[in-house]
């Protein structure tokens, strides 16, 4: 408990940006990783391999990303264990998000066929998409077992606010599977195949690497004893958290879902501008992904530690950062919204449309930053059942403008109906933040 106490005593602004801003970076590397898988198969001269690439790697990427309640659910969890100075605590609980990705993936690879035509029925394509989508997911589902497991290596390093090593993962991972796209698909004319078999051994790799990153997790023989590993009070409430984060994870993946959807029935010209504009909010959460990490592991350590005063200071220096950073996001999205967009489109029908609904993005970050911030919050408090009641609360409020605004408004309608969700989202969570904060003790 020494060294949590010790940390307490420092929580300062240059910790958090300490924790945030190797997060940040290592987010911004993502969409390079997206723009050279689609350049590589974009040199066949095809349209196909590049509709095939994109939609499988939308599939799997939706998917996966499901299982992000194990990265959510082990940094906080640990980041609690870590602040009580429960050591051991910290090293089993590594190997119990290391046994739930690895089963997670298994069972994906066994399930595959059902859910790559569940997939295909939602998501039609061409025949000829269909089938090069297919085989390149038929590929890449071999190292779901890796993929997974390294979101549970990632929330145990951000618990340890090692984010430089996260950052260290992320550039290896997306390095190594760039010059494999490079050397698979130009130099040996893998094709689509090729894309597939790069992150495959990408993701693999990574797990290598996450491995060797949480070798002091290693060296404390907690990690491998089975008595702790396998304790039934540790694996029931890892369970509820990651169950409750599971749900609230598809209640939101469904409104971002329904949204795109519902573009799609405002025509081309609106889908393709809205397509793009959704890009703002991607750039808008890999930004606060930093901060709110942040507050993951602040925040658990204070409940661990039992220290009410040291939970509310990591709230309240994650959440500044978080404002400033939205802040500064909002008056570039006003300052340069438009030459992003003309970057990204030629169309000029698209670039016209898009400017049309500029401001909301301008507004967004603004209107998110509670939602995106007390996420971290409670993720770091494992109040993973507030989280999963608030989503279902922000869903309804969603649904229920869509039925309201959309029929008057169109696609305006749409916009609002996504930015209510987020209000609400945030509103109902700062509701129960007090509940949140008297759970931890008076140091």
């Amino acid at each position: 408990m020494t060294e949590a106490r010790a940390e307490g005593a420092r929580l300062d602004h240059r910790r958090v940006l300490r924790i945030a801003v190797p997060i940040m970076i290592s987010n911004a590397t993502v969409p390079i990783l997206g723009a050279v898988d689609t350049g590589v198969v974009g040199q066949m001269g095809l349209a196909a391999p590049i509709g095939a690439v994109g939609i499988g790697a939308v599939i799997l990427t939706a998917i996966y990303w499901l299982f992000g309640f194990l990265r959510m659910g082990t940094a906080g969890l640990t980041s609690q264990a870590r602040g009580a100075g429960m050591t051991e605590e910290v090293s089993a609980l590594l190997s119990r998000s290391l046994l739930v990705g690895f089963g997670s993936g298994l069972l994906l690879i066994l399930l595959q066929k059902p859910i790559f035509q569940m997939a295909f029925v939602v998501s039609p394509a061409s025949a000829e998409v269909e089938t090069l989508a297919r085989d390149y997911m038929s590929i890449r589902v071999w190292s779901a077992p890796g993929a997974i497991a390294v979101y549970g290596i990632t929330g145990w390093l951000i618990a340890m606010e090692k984010t430089r090593a996260v950052l260290v993962l992320q550039l290896w991972m997306n390095g190594l599977n760039i010059v494999l796209d490079l050397w698979f698909v130009l130099g040996l004319g893998w094709g689509v195949e090729g894309v597939a078999y790069a992150t495959f051994l990408a993701e693999w790799s990574g797990l290598a690497l996450g491995l060797w990153l949480c070798r002091q997790a290693f060296a404390i023989p907690a990690w491998r004893e089975s008595a702790r590993v396998f304790d039934g009070a540790s694996l029931r409430r890892m369970a509820s958290v990651n169950r409750d984060l599971l749900i609230r994870s598809l209640l939101l993946e469904a409104v971002i879902l329904s949204f795109l959807f519902i573009a799609a029935d405002f025509g081309d010209v609106t889908l393709a501008a809205n397509q793009i504009l959704v890009q703002f909010l991607h750039i808008t959460a890999f930004a606060l992904d930093g901060f709110a990490f942040a507050a993951e592991t602040l925040v658990g350590q204070a409940i661990g530690a039992r220290k009410r005063a040291q939970l509310r200071r990591s709230a309240a220096l994650t959440s500044l950062w978080g404002a400033v950073c939205v802040i500064g996001l909002s008056l570039g999205f006003l300052i340069f919204g438009g030459w992003i967009i003309d970057t990204m489109t030629t169309a000029p029908e698209v670039r016209i449309e898009a400017r049309v609904y500029l401001g909301y993005m301008v507004v967004a970050p603004l209107v998110g930053l509670a939602a995106w911030m007390f996420d971290g919050i409670f993720i770091g408090a494992t109040r993973a059942k507030d989280m999963r009641n608030m989503m279902a609360v922000s869903v309804a409020a969603y649904v229920a403008a869509l039925c309201v605004l959309v029929p008057w408004l169109g696609s305006h309608g749409l916009w609002l109906a996504f930015l209510v969700s987020l209000v609400v989202r945030g509103i109902t969570l700062g509701l129960r933040y007090p509940d949140l904060e008297a759970s931890a003790d008076v140091e």
